[in-house]
């Protein structure tokens, strides 16, 4: 059970069936809103890492909230620009700014990531969903299996870069998870050392960036959920090999609820904010 009293952390921790509710008391409160003033006060380019491997292709749940966070700064006039690794890096190119970050050790990652760094000055480095490295060098899903093989080793950047860093999780083993590592102990998983500037959990992370963007709306008084349609890229992922993390099948659906549900926690913050899109809307630089 949730106890605290922030009304968008209380919306997107609901449901929670990994028990990463257990630890929200462990970050300081007002995180959705902390992550929504990082974005606003950092606009340029916006590096979005996001794509968590799983039997040989990847997830819903972190590209459906990416995708719907690279379309709103869009609209505010920021450069987003996706880097991950394949598969999902050639399906994103399809339709959006993409980097490709190949899948190597860390040892060559690191010359890969400051040569991108130093050639796209970014303003923000954001992850959403991405298996953080662990203590030992590896990473691991949540049944405990090693995924090394499977996984870009996106972290660097958040070790190289010099701007802020935002971190989206729901499980304890992604980048960012090494802000509360000690209070993940209870969990059977093998958790993140990564750290980041903010970090923002959820039961689900694509509901995760629903809450920031909830935040965000309240912050500039208009309704950024008009600029995107999660039912459109929920089906665009499914349509290109992207699969349920939980149930590992190719239905519309994140960590094993149905998209309705994710939906319906949008519809809960939406009314929370209260507040009607304003067109044209003002870009923020």
């Amino acid at each position: 059970m949730v106890t605290g009293k922030n009304p968008i952390e209380e919306i997107i921790l609901s449901n929670s069936h990994r028990g990463i509710d257990s630890v929200k008391n462990f970050l300081p409160e007002g995180y959705c809103q902390r992550a929504a003033k990082l974005i606003l006060d950092n606009p340029g380019t916006i590096l979005i890492g996001t794509g968590f491997p799983v039997k040989g292709t990847f997830e819903t749940d972190g590209p459906v909230g990416a995708i719907g966070l690279y379309k709103v700064l869009e609209r505010l006039g920021y450069k987003p620009l996706f880097v991950c690794a394949p598969p999902i890096s050639r399906i994103l190119g399809k339709k959006y700014h993409t980097r490709e970050m190949p899948i190597v050790s860390w040892e060559k990652s690191l010359p890969l990531a400051q040569a991108a760094l130093e050639e796209l000055e970014p303003t923000l480095v954001i992850s959403v969903e991405r298996p953080g490295v662990t203590e030992n060098g590896r990473y691991y899903n949540m049944r405990m299996q090693d995924i090394t093989d499977y996984a870009a080793k996106y972290d660097v950047f958040f070790q190289l870069c010099s701007c802020p860093t935002l971190a989206f999780g729901d499980g304890g083993n992604e980048i960012g998870m090494g802000n509360i590592r000690k209070e993940l102990t209870h969990l059977p998983i093998a958790p993140s050392v990564t750290t980041c500037d903010e970090l923002v959990i959820a039961a689900v992370s694509n509901w995760g960036v629903y809450g920031v963007l909830a935040a965000m709306s309240a912050m500039l008084q208009n309704d950024l959920f008009v600029f995107f349609d999660p039912e459109a890229i929920i089906e665009f992922l499914v349509a290109n090999g992207s699969i349920d993390g939980i149930t590992c099948r190719p239905e519309y659906s994140e960590d094993g609820f149905p998209l309705a549900v994710g939906l319906n926690i949008i519809s809960q913050l939406r009314k929370k904010i209260a507040i009607k899109p304003v067109d044209p809307l003002p870009a923020t630089k």
